[in-house]
């Protein structure tokens, strides 16, 4: 039998509280990319380790988006204040920022080369994350903010990779 009910963010759009201690855990209803952050940071921490990604991308990404809620957030919600941090770790904790930051914007195939590329990629997905999910239809934004991130790579690399040395010269 199933049941339904709004999710942790619709809640929380709509001036609920949420108990940001059961999304971290993952004792939410919801599948495992929008409830438990531990289970996630366990397999980001894997990944770390055997250096299959960095820190560039979900590191910019976060503090972007942690930056960009902090500021705009009490706009969208007025209970919740300037860089109020319940309001930031229930962001954090709920929907699949989290899960994107580590696992769907660090995809090889859709993500820039260079280190500088990385981090303005990182930056745009935070913003882009932060506009959706405060100022959109939908509580959650991260697929689109992704999505819409990954049309800004070719530009972003040609603005970003260095010119190799003696081609390009004057």
């Amino acid at each position: 039998d199933g049941v339904t009910g709004p999710t942790p963010l619709a809640q929380l759009r709509g001036g609920e509280f949420v108990n940001t201690m059961d999304m971290l855990k993952g004792t939410i209803p919801g599948t495992i990319g929008e409830t438990s952050v531990i289970a996630i940071i366990i397999g980001a921490t894997f990944l770390i380790i055997t250096g299959v990604i960095d820190l560039r991308i979900p590191g910019t990404y976060l503090v972007s988006f942690v930056i960009f809620i902090g500021i705009f957030g009490h706009f969208a919600n007025p209970s919740a204040g300037f860089f109020d941090p319940y309001y930031i770790t229930a962001q954090l904790c709920g929907g699949g920022i989290m899960l994107g930051a580590w696992f769907m914007a660090t995809d090889y195939v859709t993500t820039p080369i260079s280190s500088k590329g990385k981090y303005v990629y990182g930056i745009i997905l935070g913003v882009l994350t932060g506009l959706f999910r405060l100022f959109g239809g939908s509580a959650e934004g991260v697929s689109y903010a992704i999505i819409i991130s990954n049309l800004f790579v070719p530009l972003i690399e040609r603005v970003t990779l260095p010119k190799p040395f003696g081609k390009g010269g004057e």
